[in-house]
Order: C-alpha cells, then structure tokens, then sequence
C-alpha cells in the first residue's frame, strides 16, 4: 500500500482525467520546500538535479515516517489532502549544510543533490529556509542519454521554458503522483527507486498528449494552476 500518498489518488487520475482538489479546508497555504544544491563550482548537471528532486519528493511521501503513527504524518497529511504546492530553493556551503538539520530527505545523483523538506505553512517557513533564493537556478540544458529501463519516467513540455527551480517543482509532482495511482509501497528513502527525467521531442510529446487524451492508463499529468511561469492549465509534464 501507498500510505499518505494513496490520498492523492482521489484526486488525480490516469488518462486524460483532471484534479479536482477543493481549497485547503482549514484555509491554510501549505507547500513543500524543495532544495537543490548548486555550488558555484562545480555546477550539478540540470537533468541529475531534477531526477534527485523527483526522488526526493517521492521519498519523503513513502517514507515510514509520514504513514499514520509516524512523526512526520501530521505535517505530511494535510498537505498531500489538498493542493500539493512545491517551492524550490537553492542553497551551498554552510546555508547547504544547515538544510540537512531540518527533517526531510536528501538524494544524491550523479553529483546533484537535492533534500525535500517536510511541508508546512507558507508563511511560517523555518529561517535556514526562507533566507534562501528562490531565484538563481538555472543552468545548461544537458543530454542526460536514454532513461534506464524500468526507472519512473517524467517528461517534460518541450513547448514551455520553465527554470530550473519550476521544473524541479513540477517533477516532484509528477512522481507523487505517479506513485498514488500506482499504488508504491511505503518505503525507505535507500529503498525508493531512482525517478528519471527527460525531455522529449515536440512531436512525441505532441503524440504522449493525444494519448492522454484518449485515455491513455499508463500516463499521469500535471496540469499547473498558473501562479507562476505557465499559463494556468499547462500540462508542464507526463509520467509513466
């Protein structure tokens, strides 16, 4: 069983099923601080940075902790009952080094690194993370090669630009969901599998669309609210 996360199945669907999630009951904001770390030398590739968020995300959802009985369910629940918002931040050296003393994950790939943290109130975020940028994270597009067979796979529009800090956001999205329709055990964080992350080419994305749209059971979507970068309703990424 998926724990908490199989909260987010009544929500999302397969196919070309949209969200239906009513505004949060107690009027309470809640998102997920998601922080990636860029050192100014070196850079992390942009593809390993995204698919250690993805990870990232997904682990803190299906880890044991934040099932009912665990420490981190009370802050955990309510988030992932109602609208799953992410802000992503960056972070090095010492601002780095304090993140990983607030609870959350860290996943390391290929050399990037990312640590999600538990969510909480939008206006009551700890100070080691609120002095963080939420600006400031872009870098190159890279040419990550074929996914590893049997990885969770997220694409991403090509058709929109998102920075980095958005892109890293709307993956973790897209893994959480993925792992609710797909019913994913709870799990340790060593235990939860690599996601990928890639961009496909305009035509097979167009083609993935056309899928969902008729249906398609294999695919999830993330449809954006529109807050910021995107248009409100822009499938900003697919995952299978």
């Amino acid at each position: 069983m998926s724990g908490v996360l199989g909260l987010l199945a009544d929500h999302y669907g397969t196919g070309a099923r949209r969200r239906e999630i009513p505004p949060e009951a107690d009027g309470i904001v809640r998102a997920m601080p998601v922080v990636l770390r860029i050192e100014r030398d070196p850079l992390p590739g942009r593809t390993p940075l995204l698919e250690a968020a993805a990870t990232a995300a997904l682990a803190v959802c299906l880890d044991p902790r934040s099932q009912e009985g665990g420490e981190w369910h009370d802050a955990v629940l309510p988030w992932v009952d109602g609208r799953i918002r992410k802000i992503a931040r960056r972070a090095r050296g010492a601002h780095w080094r304090a993140v990983q003393e607030l609870p959350g994950v860290t996943v390391g790939i290929d050399g990037a690194e990312a640590r999600a943290l538990l969510p909480g109130p939008v206006d009551d975020v700890p100070k080691v993370v609120s002095r963080l940028q939420i600006g400031g994270t872009e870098l190159e597009p890279d040419e990550p090669g074929p996914a590893p067979d049997g990885a969770p796979l997220v694409l991403l529009n090509p058709h929109v630009a998102m920075t980095v800090g958005k892109a890293a956001a709307q993956v973790g999205h897209a893994t959480m969901i993925l792992g609710a329709v797909r019913g994913w055990p709870v799990a340790e964080p060593a235990d939860v599998p690599r996601c990928a992350v890639r961009t496909p080419a305009p035509g097979e994305w167009d083609r993935l669309l056309a899928d969902l749209a008729g249906g398609a059971p294999e695919l999830v979507a993330v449809r954006d609210a529109g807050f910021t970068e995107v248009d409100p309703g822009t499938v900003t990424c697919l995952a299978r």
